[in-house]
């Protein structure tokens, strides 16, 4: 079978995810690792020129560390360069490691292609001989208050839409906004949000 070709360069955590996904698609993918890139101002200037020529897709484990080196590099990064890959919240460990990590999260190397497929999607990746989205009008931070995803007595329908979305526990609001933006349209965010 042939692997999908993606336009835009993938930053991962380490070698093993970037084994895992070279197996998946064909692309450029670049290992920061780790917390290391906190101190490589090389690599966090390659991946600058990188996001503003053909685009990053940031696709960091979803564990707490893996949102740290997210958020790092997202505002070291300029922002219309950037997409975010979120895998979901699989508990387990991955088959070369002894034990779980701390949180007993699997990371992106320990997930299954069609996992890794399927958030590449969410995220916006440009797909080579595939048509992209037309965008439609924007849902906003005003819907999630209107929806109830935001404001007093929100926490737990939020929580629920993002188990439900297959999306990792520790993604934030604004990013849950972007990831809306990228599956749903406005319609479809009210149809499937609607207070019952």
């Amino acid at each position: 079978m042939k692997k999908p070709k993606i336009r835009e360069v993938i930053v991962v955590e380490g070698r093993y995810d970037k084994n895992t996904l070279s197996q998946t698609v064909d692309a450029a993918i670049v290992d920061v690792g780790g917390f290391g890139v906190f101190n490589d101002a090389q690599t966090v200037a390659l991946l600058r020129r990188l996001a503003e020529t053909r685009g990053v897709i940031l696709f960091t484990d979803p564990d707490g560390a893996g949102f740290v080196i997210r958020n790092r590099l997202k505002g070291a990064l300029p922002r219309d360069g950037v997409k975010h890959a979120y895998a979901p919240d699989v508990y387990g460990k991955e088959k070369r490691k002894k034990r779980c990590g701390r949180e007993g999260k699997l990371g992106v190397e320990g997930m299954r292609p069609e996992v890794l497929l399927d958030a590449l999607r969410r995220a916006g990746a440009t797909f080579e001989g595939e048509d992209a989205r037309e965008a439609g009008e924007p849902i906003t931070k005003a819907d999630l208050l209107d929806a109830g995803l935001i404001g007093d007595g929100s926490v737990s329908r939020r929580a629920a839409l993002v188990k439900a979305l297959d999306l990792p526990e520790h993604i934030s609001t604004n990013a849950l906004l972007d990831v809306l933006n990228l599956i749903w349209t406005r319609d479809t965010f009210f149809e499937k949000t609607c207070k019952k």
